[in-house]
Protein backbone atom coordinates (compact mmCIF):
# COMPACT_ATOMS: atom_id res chain seq x y z
CA UNK A 1 0.00 0.00 0.00
CA UNK A 2 1.14 3.67 -0.78
CA UNK A 3 0.86 6.04 2.18
CA UNK A 4 1.48 9.63 3.10
CA UNK A 5 2.87 10.05 6.52
CA UNK A 6 3.01 13.77 7.56
CA UNK A 7 4.51 13.93 11.03
CA UNK A 8 8.37 12.21 11.47
CA UNK A 9 9.03 12.64 14.51
CA UNK A 10 10.24 9.92 17.20
CA UNK A 11 7.20 7.70 16.52
CA UNK A 12 6.49 9.03 13.02
CA UNK A 13 10.27 8.20 11.82
CA UNK A 14 9.75 4.51 13.50
CA UNK A 15 6.39 3.62 11.80
CA UNK A 16 8.08 4.83 8.49
CA UNK A 17 10.80 2.44 9.01
CA UNK A 18 8.19 -0.21 9.89
CA UNK A 19 6.09 0.02 6.74
CA UNK A 20 8.67 0.41 4.90
CA UNK A 21 10.06 -3.47 6.21
CA UNK A 22 6.77 -4.65 5.86
CA UNK A 23 6.75 -3.83 2.17
CA UNK A 24 4.60 -0.46 1.99
CA UNK A 25 6.12 2.90 0.15
CA UNK A 26 5.63 5.29 2.11
CA UNK A 27 5.84 9.37 1.21
CA UNK A 28 6.83 11.35 4.29
CA UNK A 29 6.47 15.25 5.37
CA UNK A 30 7.64 17.14 8.43
CA UNK A 31 8.21 20.96 9.04
CA UNK A 32 11.27 20.07 10.02
CA UNK A 33 13.34 19.73 6.84
CA UNK A 34 16.64 18.21 8.56
CA UNK A 35 13.79 15.39 9.44
CA UNK A 36 12.33 14.58 5.71
CA UNK A 37 16.69 14.56 5.02
CA UNK A 38 17.07 12.23 7.55
CA UNK A 39 14.32 9.88 6.43
CA UNK A 40 15.57 9.97 2.89
CA UNK A 41 18.69 8.69 4.05
CA UNK A 42 16.57 5.68 4.88
CA UNK A 43 15.72 4.94 1.18
CA UNK A 44 11.91 6.70 2.16
CA UNK A 45 10.66 9.53 -0.18
CA UNK A 46 10.58 12.74 1.63
CA UNK A 47 8.68 16.16 0.14
CA UNK A 48 8.33 19.49 1.03
CA UNK A 49 4.88 19.99 1.30
CA UNK A 50 1.56 18.15 2.09
CA UNK A 51 0.14 19.44 -1.44
CA UNK A 52 3.07 17.77 -2.82
CA UNK A 53 2.53 14.68 -0.77
CA UNK A 54 -1.46 14.12 -1.48
CA UNK A 55 0.02 14.92 -5.17
CA UNK A 56 1.71 11.36 -5.34
CA UNK A 57 -0.59 9.34 -3.50
CA UNK A 58 -3.63 7.38 -5.94
CA UNK A 59 -7.28 7.57 -5.60
CA UNK A 60 -8.79 6.84 -2.21
CA UNK A 61 -5.13 7.98 -0.55
CA UNK A 62 -4.69 7.01 2.80
CA UNK A 63 -2.83 9.72 5.06
CA UNK A 64 -1.44 8.51 8.15
CA UNK A 65 -1.10 11.61 10.71
CA UNK A 66 1.39 11.32 13.77
CA UNK A 67 1.55 14.75 14.86
CA UNK A 68 1.13 15.79 18.75
CA UNK A 69 -2.50 16.16 19.96
CA UNK A 70 -3.89 19.40 19.86
CA UNK A 71 -4.07 22.28 17.44
CA UNK A 72 -1.18 21.03 15.12
CA UNK A 73 -3.61 17.73 14.48
CA UNK A 74 -6.65 20.64 13.58
CA UNK A 75 -4.25 22.53 11.80
CA UNK A 76 -2.96 19.48 9.16
CA UNK A 77 -6.66 18.72 9.01
CA UNK A 78 -7.34 21.92 7.54
CA UNK A 79 -4.95 21.76 5.10
CA UNK A 80 -5.71 18.44 4.28
CA UNK A 81 -9.49 19.16 3.61
CA UNK A 82 -8.33 22.02 1.39
CA UNK A 83 -6.73 19.42 -1.00
CA UNK A 84 -8.33 16.00 -0.43
CA UNK A 85 -11.00 14.18 -2.55
CA UNK A 86 -14.05 12.36 -1.48
CA UNK A 87 -13.30 8.65 -0.10
CA UNK A 88 -9.69 9.53 1.05
CA UNK A 89 -8.91 8.45 4.23
CA UNK A 90 -6.94 10.49 6.92
CA UNK A 91 -5.41 8.66 9.42
CA UNK A 92 -4.80 10.31 13.21
CA UNK A 93 -2.49 7.83 14.97
CA UNK A 94 -1.56 10.22 17.55
CA UNK A 95 -2.84 10.97 21.01
CA UNK A 96 -6.08 13.10 20.55
CA UNK A 97 -9.25 13.72 22.93
CA UNK A 98 -11.80 11.53 21.17
CA UNK A 99 -13.95 14.14 21.16
CA UNK A 100 -11.69 16.46 19.65
CA UNK A 101 -11.92 13.61 16.73
CA UNK A 102 -15.46 13.20 16.50
CA UNK A 103 -15.62 16.83 15.24
CA UNK A 104 -12.73 16.63 12.88
CA UNK A 105 -14.54 13.79 11.62
CA UNK A 106 -17.77 15.89 10.94
CA UNK A 107 -15.85 18.26 9.16
CA UNK A 108 -13.87 16.09 6.87
CA UNK A 109 -17.39 13.96 6.25
CA UNK A 110 -18.86 17.07 4.39
CA UNK A 111 -16.60 16.04 1.14
CA UNK A 112 -17.27 12.09 1.86
CA UNK A 113 -13.56 12.09 3.68
CA UNK A 114 -12.89 9.63 6.37
CA UNK A 115 -11.35 9.78 9.77
CA UNK A 116 -9.74 6.98 11.15
CA UNK A 117 -8.42 7.39 15.08
CA UNK A 118 -5.51 4.94 15.81
CA UNK A 119 -4.57 4.87 19.23
CA UNK A 120 -1.03 3.75 19.24
CA UNK A 121 0.86 2.17 22.34
CA UNK A 122 4.26 0.46 22.62
CA UNK A 123 6.42 3.25 22.46
CA UNK A 124 9.49 3.82 19.91
CA UNK A 125 10.39 0.08 19.94
CA UNK A 126 6.58 -1.08 19.37
CA UNK A 127 6.69 1.98 16.22
CA UNK A 128 9.66 0.00 15.37
CA UNK A 129 8.98 -3.51 15.40
CA UNK A 130 5.83 -4.11 15.96
CA UNK A 131 3.04 -1.41 17.37
CA UNK A 132 -0.04 -2.12 19.37
CA UNK A 133 -3.20 -0.27 17.83
CA UNK A 134 -6.84 0.28 18.98
CA UNK A 135 -8.95 1.16 15.35
CA UNK A 136 -11.87 3.66 15.37
CA UNK A 137 -13.78 3.08 11.62
CA UNK A 138 -16.49 2.08 9.29
CA UNK A 139 -16.38 -1.23 9.10
CA UNK A 140 -15.73 -0.86 5.34
CA UNK A 141 -12.96 1.63 5.88
CA UNK A 142 -10.88 -0.99 8.39
CA UNK A 143 -11.21 -3.73 6.05
CA UNK A 144 -9.11 -1.32 3.27
CA UNK A 145 -6.79 -0.43 5.87
CA UNK A 146 -6.55 -3.89 8.09
CA UNK A 147 -3.48 -5.41 5.96
CA UNK A 148 -0.92 -2.09 6.45
CA UNK A 149 -2.65 -2.24 10.19
CA UNK A 150 -2.10 -6.17 10.75
CA UNK A 151 1.71 -5.84 8.85
CA UNK A 152 2.93 -3.42 11.63
CA UNK A 153 1.25 -4.11 14.58
CA UNK A 154 2.61 -6.87 16.88
CA UNK A 155 1.27 -10.35 16.81
CA UNK A 156 -2.08 -10.33 18.00
CA UNK A 157 -1.57 -6.65 18.54
CA UNK A 158 -4.38 -4.41 16.70
CA UNK A 159 -8.22 -4.38 17.41
CA UNK A 160 -10.92 -2.85 15.55
CA UNK A 161 -12.42 -1.20 18.90
CA UNK A 162 -15.91 0.32 16.71
CA UNK A 163 -17.08 3.59 15.01
CA UNK A 164 -14.66 6.57 14.96
CA UNK A 165 -13.53 8.16 18.07
CA UNK A 166 -13.37 4.44 19.68
CA UNK A 167 -9.94 4.10 18.92
CA UNK A 168 -8.79 6.78 20.69
CA UNK A 169 -10.83 6.66 23.40
CA UNK A 170 -9.54 3.21 24.19
CA UNK A 171 -6.31 4.11 23.80
CA UNK A 172 -7.05 7.39 26.72
CA UNK A 173 -8.01 5.13 29.00
CA UNK A 174 -5.17 2.77 28.76
CA UNK A 175 -3.05 5.75 29.74
CA UNK A 176 -4.51 6.44 32.34
CA UNK A 177 -3.85 2.72 33.62
CA UNK A 178 -0.48 3.06 32.61
CA UNK A 179 -0.07 6.18 34.86
CA UNK A 180 -1.28 4.29 38.09
CA UNK A 181 0.92 0.84 37.01
CA UNK A 182 3.93 2.92 36.77
CA UNK A 183 3.01 4.68 39.67
CA UNK A 184 2.73 1.39 42.14
CA UNK A 185 5.61 0.38 40.80
CA UNK A 186 7.64 4.15 41.55
CA UNK A 187 6.39 3.46 45.16
CA UNK A 188 7.35 0.07 45.69
CA UNK A 189 10.76 0.69 44.68
CA UNK A 190 11.11 3.63 46.92
CA UNK A 191 10.12 1.35 49.78
CA UNK A 192 12.76 -1.16 48.62
CA UNK A 193 15.21 1.27 48.16
CA UNK A 194 14.68 2.55 52.13
CA UNK A 195 14.65 -0.65 53.80
CA UNK A 196 16.54 -1.93 56.40
CA UNK A 197 18.32 -4.55 54.46
CA UNK A 198 20.66 -3.84 51.32
CA UNK A 199 19.03 -4.93 48.59
CA UNK A 200 19.48 -5.11 44.94
CA UNK A 201 17.06 -3.19 42.55
CA UNK A 202 18.19 -4.64 39.56
CA UNK A 203 18.46 -8.45 40.78
CA UNK A 204 14.90 -7.31 41.83
CA UNK A 205 13.38 -6.27 39.07
CA UNK A 206 14.98 -8.85 36.81
CA UNK A 207 13.50 -11.66 39.04
CA UNK A 208 10.04 -9.69 38.99
CA UNK A 209 9.76 -10.44 35.47
CA UNK A 210 10.41 -14.16 35.56
CA UNK A 211 7.18 -15.60 37.07
CA UNK A 212 6.16 -13.18 39.05
CA UNK A 213 2.63 -11.98 38.76
CA UNK A 214 3.69 -8.51 38.44
CA UNK A 215 6.34 -9.36 35.44
CA UNK A 216 5.50 -7.24 32.32
CA UNK A 217 7.45 -4.95 29.98
CA UNK A 218 7.25 -2.26 32.66
CA UNK A 219 9.32 -4.42 34.68
CA UNK A 220 11.71 -5.01 32.16
CA UNK A 221 12.41 -1.35 31.32
CA UNK A 222 12.57 -0.92 35.14
CA UNK A 223 15.47 -3.28 34.92
CA UNK A 224 17.24 -1.35 32.05
CA UNK A 225 16.70 1.77 34.37
CA UNK A 226 18.37 0.65 36.99
CA UNK A 227 21.51 -1.20 34.99
CA UNK A 228 22.05 2.20 33.80
CA UNK A 229 22.25 4.06 36.90
CA UNK A 230 21.04 2.63 39.73
CA UNK A 231 20.40 5.58 42.63
CA UNK A 232 18.99 7.87 39.35
CA UNK A 233 21.32 10.09 40.91
CA UNK A 234 21.42 11.94 37.68
CA UNK A 235 17.59 12.76 37.22
CA UNK A 236 15.24 14.81 39.23
CA UNK A 237 11.58 13.29 39.66
CA UNK A 238 9.58 15.86 38.21
CA UNK A 239 7.08 13.86 35.74
CA UNK A 240 5.44 15.78 32.58
CA UNK A 241 1.72 14.94 32.12
CA UNK A 242 0.50 15.08 28.63
CA UNK A 243 -3.14 15.20 29.66
CA UNK A 244 -4.94 11.75 28.50
CA UNK A 245 -5.09 10.72 32.67
CA UNK A 246 -6.49 14.18 33.05
CA UNK A 247 -8.90 13.52 30.05
CA UNK A 248 -10.22 10.48 31.32
CA UNK A 249 -10.38 11.50 34.91
CA UNK A 250 -12.97 13.86 33.31
CA UNK A 251 -14.37 10.92 31.97
CA UNK A 252 -15.18 9.02 35.18
CA UNK A 253 -16.70 11.94 36.91
CA UNK A 254 -18.99 12.44 34.37
CA UNK A 255 -19.92 8.60 34.72
CA UNK A 256 -19.79 8.61 38.37
CA UNK A 257 -17.34 6.22 38.47
CA UNK A 258 -14.58 6.06 41.42
CA UNK A 259 -10.95 5.58 39.98
CA UNK A 260 -8.70 6.63 42.99
CA UNK A 261 -5.42 5.18 41.96
CA UNK A 262 -5.65 7.01 38.46
CA UNK A 263 -6.46 10.47 40.24
CA UNK A 264 -3.63 9.90 42.55
CA UNK A 265 -1.57 9.14 39.92
CA UNK A 266 -1.74 12.48 38.25
CA UNK A 267 -2.30 14.14 41.06
CA UNK A 268 1.27 13.00 41.69
CA UNK A 269 2.75 14.61 38.59
CA UNK A 270 1.54 17.78 39.30
CA UNK A 271 3.43 17.46 42.83
CA UNK A 272 6.42 16.08 41.46
CA UNK A 273 7.00 19.66 40.14
CA UNK A 274 8.30 20.14 43.72
CA UNK A 275 9.11 17.02 45.06
CA UNK A 276 12.64 15.10 44.34
CA UNK A 277 11.31 11.61 45.17
CA UNK A 278 12.71 7.94 44.63
CA UNK A 279 9.29 6.81 43.01
CA UNK A 280 8.88 9.78 40.65
CA UNK A 281 12.57 9.57 39.73
CA UNK A 282 11.08 5.84 38.48
CA UNK A 283 8.50 6.93 36.57
CA UNK A 284 9.61 10.04 35.01
CA UNK A 285 12.93 7.50 33.91
CA UNK A 286 9.80 5.00 33.05
CA UNK A 287 8.57 7.89 30.58
CA UNK A 288 11.84 8.13 29.25
CA UNK A 289 12.40 4.27 28.30
CA UNK A 290 9.37 3.71 26.60
CA UNK A 291 8.51 6.66 24.80
CA UNK A 292 11.90 9.17 24.69
CA UNK A 293 9.63 11.49 26.96
CA UNK A 294 12.32 14.08 27.87
CA UNK A 295 13.53 13.63 31.76
CA UNK A 296 15.06 16.83 33.77
CA UNK A 297 18.74 15.79 34.55
CA UNK A 298 20.04 17.12 37.86
CA UNK A 299 22.81 20.16 37.27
Amino acid sequence: MKVGLIGIGKMGYNLALNMKDKGHEVIAFDKSLDLVKKIEEEGIKGVSNIKELVSLLPQKRVIWIMVPAGNPVDETIDLLYDVLDKEDIVLDGGNSHYKDTLKRAQLLQKKDIHLVDIGTSGGMDGARNGVCTMIGADDEVFKYIEPILRDISVDKGYIHTGKTGSGHYVKMIHNAIEYGMMQAIGEGFEMLKKSPFELDLVDISRVWNHGSVIRSWLMELTEQLLLKDPSLGSIKGKIKSSGECIWALHEALDMGISTPVTALSQFTRFSSENEDSFSNKIVAGLRNEFGGHGVTKKE
